[in-house]
């Protein structure tokens, strides 16, 4: 694979998506306040759990507020570039234009997963990390080379994870259509990522670990944040993380042997 040649396609993505996003700018503006609303409505609906509780599952209020940032980051990295791009699969493979991404001279799974990108999403990537140094200094954590290592290892894992369960579900779209309404499914266990995941029944947290691995994408890497992850989870989930993300990409590779082109 040309990296260069691959950076410059994406620049050129990059510059189409925020020229046509700035041509409405008062969209930002809403944006902006949609944003810190439901960041602000997720933060009260939090609070409500610890109202009549110190700790849920030994996670104090100023604790679970880590989870909360991560998530948000998260979701907005969903928002950005998941999103907008993975759901034009079906348009593809419903209009029949999946053909032309396939005869461009580049990587077909690159184009589906990069091409546009939603700026708006960058909003709520900001807030969240403002939320996530905020919760840096209220648990008073130390910051250091190792530590910062850690925690970008393990974000970089969960939006692996996150990146390869969506593109899995866009994938079946080859096959089965209306399988893209499962990816509200998948949105709606994603909530569960807000509470910690010791919150939960130890059935669930089963569920949530091996089936979803929503306990891979929130609560380790806050865990890394107070610093009371153990060893083996951290490598737990860069494990997961790349076996989800070379299974997406032999999975889509072998969904495309299953195309039948509009033309033919």
């Amino acid at each position: 694979m040309n990296l260069k040649k691959y950076l410059n396609v994406y620049k050129k993505f990059l510059h189409t998506s925020l020229a046509s996003e700035l041509e409405y700018k008062t969209n930002i503006f809403i944006d902006l306040i949609t944003a810190i609303l439901s960041l602000i409505g997720s933060i009260f609906l939090l609070s409500i759990f610890f109202q009549n509780n110190s700790s849920i599952g030994g996670w104090e209020f100023k604790q679970a507020l880590i989870i909360q940032s991560i998530y948000t980051i998260l979701n907005g990295i969903t928002n950005t570039w998941f999103n907008p791009n993975l759901t034009e699969i079906v348009k593809h493979i419903r209009e029949g234009t999946l053909d032309f991404v396939l005869l461009k001279p580049i990587d077909s799974q690159f184009f589906i997963s990069l091409k546009k990108i939603t700026p708006s999403g960058f909003l709520e990537i900001i807030l969240g990390i403002c939320l996530l140094l905020y919760c840096i200094k209220i648990n008073q954590i130390n910051i250091n080379l190792s530590f910062f290592t850690l925690c970008l290892i393990t974000i970089i894992s969960s939006i692996c994870i996150l990146y390869s369960l969506w593109f899995f579900i866009s994938t079946t779209t080859i096959w089965f259509v209306k399988t893209w309404n499962a990816t509200e499914v998948l949105r709606s266990f994603l909530y569960i990522g807000r509470f910690p995941l010791d919150s939960f029944s130890f059935s669930l947290r089963i569920f949530f670990s091996v089936f979803i691995p929503i306990a891979f994408i929130t609560t380790i890497p806050s865990e890394v944040f107070l610093g009371i992850s153990q060893f083996w989870k951290i490598l737990l989930e860069v494990t997961v993380a790349m076996v989800f993300l070379f299974s997406s990409r032999k999975f889509w590779l072998f969904a495309l042997k299953f195309y039948s082109s509009a033309s033919s």
